[in-house]
């Protein structure tokens, strides 16, 4: 992926990161002012893939009453759980 490229998949992944849930807007905002910048393209790709999800199941994951999807998913959780950690 390109500089350019990637900066439009971090766009992309703002925009699609507002939600109908306000817990779940408030948990994906502090996250993404934090962390969306050092995101790769594999974790742009797992943030989407979470994002695919329905509101309430994301909550439900990002709240920890519901395990990640898989690996991948799994560590883009464990960063929006840990939003006050220094950044990589």
């Amino acid at each position: 992926m390109t500089k350019g490229t990637l900066e439009l998949a971090r766009e992309r992944a703002r925009w699609r990161s507002r939600r109908g849930l306000l817990e779940l807007d408030l948990l994906l905002e502090k996250f993404l002012a934090r962390r969306l910048d050092t995101l790769d393209e594999e974790g742009l790709q797992a943030y989407d893939a979470l994002l695919l999800l329905p509101d309430n199941e994301l909550l439900d994951i990002a709240m920890g009453r519901k395990p990640a999807p898989d690996e991948r998913t799994g560590a883009i959780i464990a960063l929006l759980h840990a939003p006050w950690a220094p950044a990589a």
